[in-house]
């Protein structure tokens, strides 16, 4: 089940004495984040008004009515969330959040399952999920020829897997 609220960053300290936070983004860019105008915190239970900039590799963001370094300082470790509904993404793109827990199937015969998507990351070239399947891990490259269907509202992916990609030989 999609989550209503998705993770998008924690605060990791402040800036200026007027209330400034500074937030590790989860999203794919600081620029990213920045664009919203709302926030949540506290799995969606609790809205604030924001006003951000991205800097360098974080979030600079000043919440309304956090006016001063000590009001900034008591956020500090907190999640913040975006969501889903502020959101429009393009055909084919998925959060990573809902990905995470998708069953990975082959796409010739649906009753073998590899395991489940534990965790996606960024090479550059392509994204790559990681798969477990009890205590063993897998690394999926996230290209055409292997993933050949994202279902998240169904929760699997299928994939077509070549030698050697779930540790066997043949």
């Amino acid at each position: 089940m999609k989550k209503q609220f998705l993770e998008a960053g924690k605060v990791v300290g402040t800036h200026g004495l007027r209330g400034e936070i500074r937030v590790e983004c989860w999203c794919d860019s600081p620029d990213y984040l920045a664009r919203f105008k709302t926030l949540y915190f506290d799995e969606g239970a609790v809205k604030v008004k924001v006003k951000s900039r991205p800097h360098k590799n974080i979030v600079l963001t000043k919440p309304e009515g956090v006016d001063t370094v000590e009001d900034a300082q008591k956020l500090r470790g907190r999640v913040l969330y975006i969501n889903r509904d502020d959101v429009k993404l393009p055909d084919g793109v998925n959060f990573i959040q809902d990905l995470i827990g998708c069953r990975v199937l082959d796409s010739d015969d649906n009753s073998v399952c590899y395991g489940e998507i534990t965790d996606v990351f960024k090479t550059g070239a392509n994204d790559v999920y990681t798969v477990k399947n009890g205590e063993k891990e897998f690394l999926v490259p996230v290209v055409d020829s292997i993933v050949t269907e994202k279902n998240v509202d169904g929760g699997y992916v299928l994939v077509k897997p070549i030698k050697g990609l779930f540790g066997d030989e043949d």
